[in-house]
């Protein structure tokens, strides 16, 4: 029996209200402050109605050569923020002045609360859990209205912040816009926030052109975004972003807004911010400190850089981190940095021509800085060159073994990964830089580039340069244009070093050469590194997703969900805890079938080297037209890769199975978007639909694909023009680990199927699979190492490779099979077709909610029988 069990019940009630009232007394108190700041800033909106600062545009549009030398305090100063990075000293002197305020203080915090960051792969994943939160009836803010010192009241609104409500008053407010909630904010890209119209017609990276605007003077600078003395703009759309009480109009200066009384996603911050002229990509970074809920991409939670450029203080916060068996891919992901040489050699060339003009101009610690990074870059342009010379020279036939001879011994010390790529670890690679940047600091020059921000006017002064050069030749202008919007290539080379200086024995980096373009990644092999920096400081992570198998571990010890043994080996025990439960749905609403055998008899297996297998492919199409017989509505198909889908397409097309499947299906060709006539007049047609590799089509494909689901009709064109014709469903083709294999809800008739082919096993030729799959072994070696005899009575016959190439292929298959079943009265089946599927070792992998009801067929005859039975009962 536990400690707690000893306790008396009414010991414990009294503990918990104790803790009850603390919290609520911490409430108050953040709300007390809250309701100071709010008053100190409608103080703020009166004075700036009364009166303005007027600045003097700074005559004269052309930048001078002053313009591009660093500041002098650029070496130690610390400018992360996106606002201040352009943004001249004098200017940054007034806006300190002011906020100090008039007693020369240091500038008082903004009241900060405890919040739950929310982050999740993609924005339409954090739209869904919006719409749900919408749904939300309770009042999570606490009010001060009975506590005359605290008179809170969101300034300009009519209706102040209601009184707490009981339950049953929530429980019969059956109006979500009247309903309280958690002021919360939504976190997006520029080219998602961005509202001004011009910027986003230009090509080239928007990212960096708004950064060149917010450096601009006078007109030429942004006007969505305030200045220093119309800080009123922002704090009024921030309101707008995080008020949270009944509909109200919201006094904007001398302008009245309506207030919607629900949390905002990305377009409903677009259209606030266009209302209010003001940009919301500042504005959702300003409403973070008062935020009690923040949703965001992975990215701006996973990476410390970003974290800190938005000003994410992670200490002592909740985080919930969605679709979390992502979450490993992602690290990995993020902890990338892909350097190509033609980048390299450009970031080169335009530190050449800056310190050609400025060197006697700059400061001695600038001059040193710069001259010590030339030296860096052209160490490794050298190096990099040589080897891309060797390799080419030692594929020329009959030249290979004299020029193997030749090769310089620095070139050895990689490992071969393949025709065309060597990996090596940071330490080789500095060795190989040779001695003339032994005595370059790499951390030195990665915090100089980060602080300088000298990357930005070294490619804008090149840009001055190439554009004076070309004169009024139109080529050579457009080729500058498209320079001066793309990101500065020393950009490229800040990340490549910052990932050098972070740097250990998890790092490896490597030389590759594909079609005669060189580059150079560095790759890390620990996913845990980085976000250690996250579980040290948070209060509490929780990860959650449906498909969080396969859950063995490679030492299968205690069965450890994998994903806690590559993120949290370091903790113990005692402060993990896991939680997983069935399917919402009953188990007869889901049919599992694995089919081993076709309509002849013979094994299906698609292993990759079988996939050409013609006879098979044809096979495949005959068991897809029988199941399009019997299935209603749409159903979703998914192969292992772009590439087999292509074949498979060509090959019924070429054996005339296309045509037959044709007979109860329509065609609509992604490229032209024509629509073939099939079938005559009186013919049931089914529409067919490919997953497009092109994102940009995505959404036109899904929109068509529902609509001939839901409509029940298609159109179909012959001489006479479009004809509409009676449809039967629709048939989607996609790509597991693809786009459509994540993020979507096929609810209810959109799948009524979802059919697996093969199992998309990754290249093992991939030398980043490689490097990792070894990293893993060696890893299970140090642990088994420690536990010695236990290891080897408890390890399985698997190395820890093996166990994570089998479950980083089972992941994206799981993934593809949670598209159908949406919400408890969803229905479908689902089909696996491979014959190794009934292997133990890749049905333990499913989710438990599939593998406990999987029915292996004997024969094809069987698995059409089953189908036939589960939707008539379905329909009946």
């Amino acid at each position: 029996m536990s400690q707690s069990d000893d306790i008396p019940d009414w010991v414990l009630a009294q503990t918990l209200e104790r803790r009850r009232r603390e919290l609520e007394t911490d409430e108050r108190e953040y709300a007390g402050r809250l309701a100071a700041a709010r008053q100190k800033e409608v103080t703020m909106r009166k004075l700036s109605r009364a009166h303005r600062v007027i600045m003097h545009e700074e005559q004269g549009d052309d930048l001078e050569e002053a313009d591009f030398l660093p500041d002098d305090h650029d070496t130690s100063e610390d400018r992360s923020n996106d606002e201040l990075s352009n943004v001249s000293p004098a200017v940054r002197a007034l806006m300190n002045k002011l906020n100090r305020g008039t007693g020369g203080t240091e500038q008082e915090q903004e009241p900060m609360c405890t919040k739950i960051y929310y982050a999740s792969r993609t924005h339409s994943q954090l739209a869904q859990i919006l719409h749900e939160l919408r749904k939300l009836r309770i009042q999570l803010n606490l009010s001060l209205s009975s506590h005359s010192e605290y008179p809170l009241a969101l300034p300009g609104v009519s209706d102040p912040a209601r009184a707490k409500r009981s339950v049953s008053d929530i429980d019969d407010d059956d109006d979500p816009q009247t309903a309280g909630t958690a002021r919360t904010v939504s976190l997006g890209s520029r080219k998602q926030l961005c509202i001004h119209e011009e910027l986003r017609r230009r090509t080239g990276d928007l990212d960096e052109a708004c950064r060149q605007m917010l450096g601009e003077k006078g007109k030429q600078r942004c006007p969505h975004l305030p200045g220093v003395d119309d800080e009123v703009r922002m704090l009024d759309l921030r309101d707008q972003i995080l008020v949270s009480v009944s509909p109200a109009v919201l006094q904007v200066s001398d302008r009245s807004i309506a207030v919607k009384a629900t949390p905002k996603d990305i377009e409903d911050l677009v259209v606030a911010g266009q209302n209010m002229e003001t940009c919301p990509y500042f504005g959702s970074r300003r409403a973070i400190p008062q935020a009690q809920l923040v949703l965001l991409p992975y990215n701006l939670l996973l990476q410390k850089t970003a974290r800190e450029a938005i000003g994410i203080d992670l200490k002592d916060q909740v985080i919930i981190i969605d679709e979390a068996h992502n979450l490993t891919s992602s690290l990995l992901s993020l902890s990338t940095t892909r350097l190509p040489f033609r980048t390299l050699s450009t970031a080169r060339q335009q530190l050449s021509i800056y310190l050609s003009r400025f060197r006697t101009r700059l400061a001695t610690a600038h001059a040193v800085h710069l001259t010590r990074l030339m030296m860096l870059l052209d160490a490794l342009h050298k190096n990099a060159e040589e080897w891309r010379e060797s390799l080419q020279q030692a594929n020329t036939p009959g030249k290979q073994d004299e020029d193997q001879k030749a090769l310089p011994a620095k070139h050895d010390r990689g490992k071969a990964r393949g025709p065309g790529v060597e990996v090596m670890t940071p330490g080789e690679l500095l060795q190989r830089l040779g001695r003339k940047t032994e005595g370059v600091n790499l951390l030195e020059i990665e915090v100089y580039l980060r602080n300088s921000k000298i990357a930005r006017k070294i490619s804008g002064y090149t840009v001055k340069t190439l554009e004076k050069a070309a004169g009024k030749d139109s080529a050579k202008l457009a080729k500058v244009a498209r320079l001066s919007g793309s990101t500065p290539p020393l950009h490229a080379v800040e990340s490549f070093i910052t990932a050098l200086t972070s740097a250990n024995d998890d790092g490896r980096v490597s030389f590759s050469l594909e079609n005669d373009q060189l580059e150079i990644k560095y790759q890390h092999l620990n996913p845990s590194t980085h976000f250690q920096d996250v579980i040290d400081v948070a209060r509490s992570i929780i990860l959650a997703g449906g498909t969080m198998s396969p859950a063995n571990n490679p030492s299968r010890l205690m069965k450890i969900p994998d994903i806690i043994n590559q993120l949290f080996s370091k903790l113990p025990n005692e402060r993990i805890a896991t939680f997983s439960c069935g399917h919402i749905i009953p188990p007869s609403n889901l049919q599992t079938l694995v089919l081993k055998k076709g309509p002849r008899g013979s094994e299906l297996t698609f292993k990759y080297e079988q996939r050409s297998d013609r006879a098979m492919i044809l096979e495949l199409g005959q068991i897809l037209l029988n199941f399009s017989n019997l299935v209603p509505g749409g159903m979703v198909v998914f192969l292992p890769s772009y590439s087999f889908l292509n074949v498979v397409k060509t090959a019924w097309e070429g054996s005339g199975l296309m045509n037959k499947l044709k007979a109860k299906k329509k065609v609509v060709s992604l490229d032209s978007r024509k629509i073939e006539p099939i079938c005559n007049d009186n013919c049931p047609m089914r529409q067919v639909f490919l997953e497009p590799q092109d994102s940009s089509q995505v959404e036109t494909v899904l929109r068509d694909y529902a609509a001939a689901i839901h409509d029940g009709a298609g159109v179909s064109r012959d001489e006479k023009g479009p004809t509409k014709s009676k449809t039967t469903g629709a048939l989607l083709f996609a790509v597991i680990g693809a786009k459509l294999s994540e993020g979507l809800n096929f609810t209810d008739d959109l799948a009524r199927a979802v059919v697996i082919i093969g199992l998309p096993f990754a290249n093992l030729a991939s030398p980043e699979l490689r490097e990792r799959m070894e990293y893993v072994n060696r890893m299970q070696k140090q642990v088994s190492e420690k536990l010695g005899s236990a290891w080897k009575m408890t390890s399985g016959t698997k190395d820890a490779a093996t166990e994570l190439y089998e479950n980083m292929c089972m992941n994206a298959v799981n993934q593809s099979i949670g598209r159908a079943i949406r919400h408890r009265g969803d229905w479908a089946s689902l089909i696996l077709v491979d014959s190794r599927y009934t292997l133990p070792r890749i049905r333990e992998k499913l989710p438990k909610w599939i593998g406990q009801g999987t029915l292996v067929t004997d024969g094809f005859g069987q698995a059409i029988k089953e189908m036939a039975r589960f939707y008539r009962e379905k329909r009946g």
